[in-house]
């Protein structure tokens, strides 16, 4: 057809895709998705941050997370705050020989006894437990219970921060008002009523000794019905509070 040219097409600009452009696009979308979970783990990161600083204040009572799963399962708890001064010394003592006899010294963390512990797991030796008292009070605080590497690497670095801030006295303060001495009981006025019925400031040398070697497993272990085992630990943390001297003068 003489004089005739065939119709421009014009590509569906719409429609067509340029090559690569899909990549890109996903590209992008997992970047953003990366960038938006290591913002929200800077976020989570700073909350211990904060509420640690918010804590400093005596007036301030923290809870715990196994009160707060209590509150959410509806089971409720038994707490009541007291002052450190109003603890009997001779509790603070016992926890201290019974729980991180070298609480005045270290700085969050016993270093001596977590590279037994770790010299332990690479000899195949079963494990015993490293934790201080600001380990054991940022986990209770922040984290869950049960043993996991996971926990035990976020709980060292929060320990030292903890301690890095918290004058020891505070930090003794707030550990005993939130450990658990019995299952939906928290701290020692809370554990002292209910296991001798007085208050903390009146606890006798046994039944201190009895509360403080309760804690490592206080759903088994009852202060006011000692095993013979428990009695014995017990007598050996009354004997060390008593010879205590220098290593709670922090708390005194």
């Amino acid at each position: 057809m003489d004089g005739l040219t065939e119709p421009i097409i014009e590509p569906d600009t719409e429609r067509v895709a340029m090559p690569g452009k899909k990549r890109r696009k996903t590209g992008t979308g997992i970047r953003r998705w990366i960038w938006r979970g290591i913002v929200a783990a800077i976020a989570i990161a700073l909350v211990p941050a904060v509420l640690t600083i918010l804590y400093l204040p005596s007036f301030v009572h923290p809870i715990s997370t196994l009160m707060i799963r209590d509150l959410v399962t509806l089971q409720g708890y038994d707490r009541r705050w007291v002052p450190i001064g109003e603890v009997s010394p001779v509790l603070l003592h016992s926890v201290m020989m019974s729980e991180d006899g070298q609480f005045c010294s270290h700085h969050g963390i016993d270093l001596g006894e977590l590279n037994a512990v770790i010299d332990d797991a690479m000899a195949g030796e079963t494990t015993r437990g490293a934790s201080t008292i600001p380990m054991q009070t940022v986990k209770n605080l922040y984290l869950w219970s049960g043993r996991s590497f996971l926990r035990k690497a976020l709980e060292l670095p929060l320990a030292i921060y903890f301690d890095m801030i918290m004058p020891k006295r505070r930090i003794m303060e707030i550990y005993v008002n939130i450990a658990e001495w019995g299952p939906n009981i928290y701290g020692i006025e809370a554990a002292a009523q209910r296991h001798f019925g007085r208050s903390a400031k009146e606890l006798t040398r046994r039944q201190a000794a009895l509360l403080a070697v309760t804690l490592p497993n206080p759903a088994r272990r009852d202060p006011a019905n000692p095993s013979a085992g428990m009695r014995r630990l017990a007598s050996v943390i009354e004997r060390r509070a008593s010879r205590a001297g220098a290593y709670v003068g922090c708390v005194d």
